[in-house]
Parts: C-alpha cells; structure tokens; sequence
C-alpha cells in the first residue's frame, strides 16, 4: 500500500457484551410465487463481523437491499441504533450509519477520488463546495484506518485495490457505524485481500460493526466473529465462529455435506493451441496484448492469473474470435487460425464460457431450450430445409436439463428467470456437450455458491480427462490452484512463463500479478 506503513495486527473489539446496532426482525419479501425471505431476522452488534453465507438465490442480495432501502419488506422491521428504519429509503439508512460497498464499484471513472467521496454527501445547490475542508476530513480518515489514497487522482488511474479503499472512505466520510461489504475480496490479489482484513480488524477494533457477504469460506473463517446462513430464504444456521468450520459452513449452505472435486494427474497429450508473438491492439477498456506466447495441450488446465484488466479480457476476446491479432500467430490443432470470427472458432472446435453469462452467455429473452441450441441451431439435428424439429430440440434440452441438473429450466418460461448457478450449468451444457477440444473458461464460478462451483469444477475435469485442453481464466486463486495443471500470470498485456502448480503458493502469485515479481517468457510447457 503506497506510503502506508504495516500496521501491527490489533485484536477485534470484544462483542459478547456490546449493544446491538442493528436488529432485523421477522423480514419477509416474495416477488410473485417466490419467497425471497422468509421470516428472517438476526442481529449485530457494536464492534462485530458478522458474515452472511448461502448459496446463490438464498436471498442474500434482497436482504441487504432491503436493509439498504432499495427494496420494500412485505412484513418485518429493521432497527439500527435504536430507530425504526422506515421502509424504502436509502438516505435514511445512510443517515442512520448504513454503509454499503458493492462488489461493482460505484465510482466515476473520469472524476477524482476527493470529486467522487465528496458526491451526494454535501449540499447539490451550494455556491461552492468547501474541499478544503473535505481534503482534510478525507485525509484524517485515511491516516486513521490506514486507506491511503491520492485525493487528486482519477479514478481510472488506480488500482483495483485503490478503487476499493475510495469506496470504503465514501461510506466512512458518510459517518458509517455498520459496513456492508459485498465479495470484497473477489477482485483483489493475495496481498490486496490482507491489506483490506488488517484495515477491517483496525474499524471493527475503533467499534464499527461489519456485515461480511462472501462465497470464499476461508476468508469468513478468518474474518468473522458470527456466521449466520441462509438457504432458500431462511436463516438455516447461526454460528461462532470457534464452533464452526469451511466443512460444516459449505454442508449447512447446500444442505448436503459437498465433495471437493480433485484434480488427477493426468499426462498431457498432443497440442490443441498455440499463440506464437500475438499481439492485439489495444480497444476501449481492453487492454492490449504484447507478444504472447501460449501452448496449451489435450489433457491439462492452463490457468491464467491477473489483477482485473491487465489483458485478460483481450485473450479471451481472441480465442472467442472477437478479436483479431495484429502480429504474431495463432494455431487450433495444428492449423492456423485465419478468419478469426465467433462462428468459425466455435465450427473449429472452441468452447466458450463466457465472463458475464448475464450478457453474452445467455439470451435472457429466450427459452432455456433456445438457449441450448444457439451454437448449434443451423445443424440438421434441428433443423431441416430451414424448419425447425422441435421435437428433437425438445429432446435435446430435456436431456442436457437433467444430465447436468439444471434446476428450475423445466418451469423457466425464459432464461433471465435462472438462478445464477443455473445459468451457468445452462452455459456448460451447451458449450461442453458438443465435446469442443479447446475449451476458454472465463471466470467460471464468478458469485456461485460452494455446491455450484464444485460442479463446475467437475465438469471441467470431465472435459479434461475426455481429452480437451481449457483455458481456466479466473481471479479466485484458490481456484486457480486448486485445478490447474499449469499456471501463468498476465500483467499489464504480457503473460509469464507457465509453472506447474506444484510448489506454486498464493504469495507468490499475488507478487507476480501486482508486478511485483519478474514476468517474461513463453507461456508454454516446461
């Protein structure tokens, strides 16, 4: 952290007998026939970090939207700090203490971090703002929690790490006494995330009390004081953090003990993928890649590593035929690559899983059955003479619903109805069922729950021992490390040399993605 000194670990504030902040009581919401939350109530106390785990659609987000004032409780009452909260307003809750930080930054990317804190906290019709006073509230705020920021920079000169302590600085500017934290590690490297738990257990020390929403497990272990779980709506469990753990949280999340798939080793084969000097120029909000080397082989996992926007999404968009290389080569078995399109990359044999299945892999508007068949809907299989066999789509769907349990599509009148876990095995059984020998796997469990990503994982490994070789591009370094054969790291559009997983430890691939650790070479087999 730029000029900001290691600050000696401080011991949390002891909560047993702190008063209680925050009280939700008996908070019920459905949206039609769904009960969102059901009778849920739980508390927090003064000085405490409370997480809140359960799988994806247990009614996480539609709690702390109501807490927020985004949504309106159908039944049920929240008191922070002794007051009623009336239903529907955020700026009473933000007036009452409520801080929240999404896991997608709310910033103004061309405006700077004073410009940005300082927004919708001071009068809009003012004659003149008084930033000197606000630079110097900012800079009292950052020295006391160790958040060290440049008051003038813009936005879109920091870090991903920087973003996030502007983010937490506008709540505490705020008077925040209760912080909402949504995933905040999720795009944050090794160092980054221990940086934020020093900072975290430093507030909580100076009594601010935390609501901590994440799907890592070890990091709730870490962190928490309390574990409260929610499954389809309703508060399932409550634990302290010492009667508790990752093994007893994941059963209590899914309701089932869940088996951590593992990876096998597994001799890799012929190569299926070979970039050679690629470069692609670089395109707004993409950065670009320089001289990249890459070798991937049937049989193995290839897991890229890297900050967010440091060119992962231009390899991606490369592979996908989305974008097109400047110099350099590319081969897909064995050929090389000469109309870089969608449709000729996925006829030539790639599979693609996409980062945001919300846009660009699903079509929400359509069927789950439609859905299933957009890669393939020119295919005699399901259509002849330019009809479509119905029967046969049907069929299709039927079989891939309930080979890789895809709960709910049976109902689903359309796409967007599908649970985010849903709508990714929606993905995987479109992509992976048409056997592709190269697969790109762009931030596949990205906010699903244990269960979900033990899935994924698994199918993965399946396509893998079939014979495919997958790119695994993904920012949970457990992840990454948990079922990639080979690693490599992408900093600022050059990817490094691949390692083998063994030996390879998460402080020294946080080096490596915050640059801090030399980069270079082909990223290929040793």
């Amino acid at each position: 952290m730029p000029g900001h000194q290691p600050m000696t670990p401080v011991k949390p504030a002891a909560t047993a007998e702190a008063p209680f902040v925050l009280r939700l009581d008996g908070i019920t919401k459905r949206f039609g026939a769904l009960l969102a939350n059901d009778a849920i109530s739980l508390e927090l106390r003064r000085g405490e970090v409370l997480a809140l785990l359960g799988e994806n659609g247990a009614g996480k987000t539609t709690l702390m939207s109501i807490l927020f004032g985004h949504y309106v409780a159908d039944a049920g009452s929240i008191e922070a700090f002794g007051q009623t909260l009336p239903p529907g307003s955020p700026r009473a809750a933000i007036d009452v203490g409520i801080g929240m930080v999404h896991q997608h930054f709310t910033l103004g990317d061309n405006m700077t971090v004073l410009e940005n804190i300082v927004l919708g906290a001071e009068p809009l019709f003012a004659l003149r703002q008084n930033h000197k006073a606000a630079r110097a509230r900012l800079a009292q705020l950052a020295d006391r929690f160790g958040l060290a920021v440049r008051a003038d920079a813009r936005i879109q000169e920091l870090s991903v790490g920087e973003r996030q302590r502007v983010e937490i600085l506008k709540a505490l500017y705020r008077n925040a006494r209760v912080l909402i934290l949504d995933e905040p590690t999720a795009v944050l490297t090794p160092q980054e995330s221990a940086t934020l738990f020093e900072t975290l257990h430093q507030m909580v020390a100076d009594g601010l009390s935390v609501i901590f929403i994440s799907h890592k497990l070890n990091e709730v272990m870490e962190i928490a004081d309390r574990v409260t779980v929610l499954r389809r709506g309703k508060v399932v469990a409550n634990f302290r953090k010492s009667e508790t753990s990752r093994e007893a949280l994941a059963a209590a999340m899914v309701g089932r003990e869940v088996a951590q798939p593992k990876r096998q080793a597994m001799a890799a084969g012929k190569t299926v993928l070979r970039l050679a000097g690629v470069s692609v120029a670089a395109a707004e909000a993409q950065p670009a890649l320089r001289s990249v080397d890459l070798e991937l082989r049937e049989h193995e996992i290839l897991g890229i590593a890297g900050v967010s926007g440091n060119g992962q999404g231009s390899l991606a968009a490369l592979m996908s035929g989305l974008a097109v290389a400047a110099s350099g080569s590319l081969e897909l078995l064995g050929r090389p690559v000469t109309r870089a399109e969608p449709a000729a990359m996925v006829a030539s044999g790639v599979g693609r899983v996409p980062e945001d299945r919300h846009r660009f892999g699903v079509v929400g508007d359509m069927t789950p059955e439609e859905n299933l068949i957009l890669e393939d809907y020119r295919s005699a299989r399901f259509q002849r003479f330019g009809i479509f066999r119905f029967r046969a789509i049907a069929e299709h769907a039927k079989a891939l619903i309930r080979g890789y349990d895809i709960r709910g599509a049976d109902e689903a009148a359309l796409a967007r109805s599908l649970s985010g876990g849903n709508m990714q095995k929606l993905i995987l059984a479109r992509v992976l069922s048409r056997e592709p020998a190269v697969i790109l796997a762009n931030q596949p469990t990205r906010g699903l729950d244990v269960g979900a990503a033990a899935y994924v994982h698994e199918q993965l490994f399946a396509a893998r021992a079939r014979g495919a070789g997958v790119i695994l591009i993904t920012e949970d370094l457990d992840e990454l490390l948990a079922i990639s054969d080979r690693v490599a790291v992408m900093y600022q559009g050059t990817l490094s040399a691949s390692r083998p997983v063994e030996g390879l430890g998460l402080t020294e691939l946080g080096l490596m993605m915050s640059g801090a650790a030399a980069q270079g070479g082909a990223g290929h087999a040793a």
